[in-house]
């Protein structure tokens, strides 16, 4: 393997983009945390409460030789609706807000994927997803991290997650870890 790259996005809940994410070919490792706001070391009820300023947000370590950035982003698209403002289902708020926090000259690639999904018309409604600088990742509190493989039976991750995890196998099979 040779140089990885790193992608931090925000798509509603980080337990839902962390697990539809986490099981793609070429992604190493995702982390839930916050980013954007104006707090530091935010705490989870701190960002729940909408008044930090930051995004629930996953920081993805991938190798570009396996999935590329721009293929990364196509599956993130799937995993949540990027045309709902500040909101992700019942999760509302702009801790839950569609944003990808560009690194390393990683803006132009996020834009042409966003004006490709929205010449294709993939969405119905217009995508309303920031392209934002990154600013300091706050890794989130221990227990976010891998959520759904240590609690898939919650009711939030049958109801939440466990949908955008299939839509993503469904959709994008030929990306996904396969067994062994």
């Amino acid at each position: 393997m040779g140089k990885t790259e790193t992608a931090v996005l925000g798509g509603g809940c980080f337990w839902c983009v962390e697990a539809a994410l986490q099981q793609l070919e070429g992604v190493l490792s995702v982390e839930s945390g916050y980013m954007g706001g104006e707090v530091d070391l935010p705490t989870y009820e701190q960002v729940c409460g909408g008044k930090t300023g930051h995004a629930e947000v996953v920081r993805v370590e991938f190798d570009p030789e396996v999935i590329s950035y721009g293929a990364l982003l196509e599956v993130f698209f799937t995993a949540h609706d990027p045309t709902t403002l500040n909101r992700q289902g019942n999760d509302v708020g702009t801790q839950y807000r569609s944003v990808i926090f560009t690194l390393n000259g990683q803006r132009a690639e996020a834009e042409r994927v966003i004006a490709d999904l929205t010449t294709k018309q993939v969405f119905e409604a217009p995508i309303v997803t920031t392209v934002e600088p990154a600013k300091t990742f706050w890794k989130a509190e221990g227990y976010h991290q891998n959520y759904f493989a240590n609690n898939s039976h919650q009711p939030y991750c049958l109801f939440a997650v466990a949908p955008k995890v299939a839509k993503v196998r469904s959709k994008h099979s030929e990306r996904v870890k396969r067994a062994g």
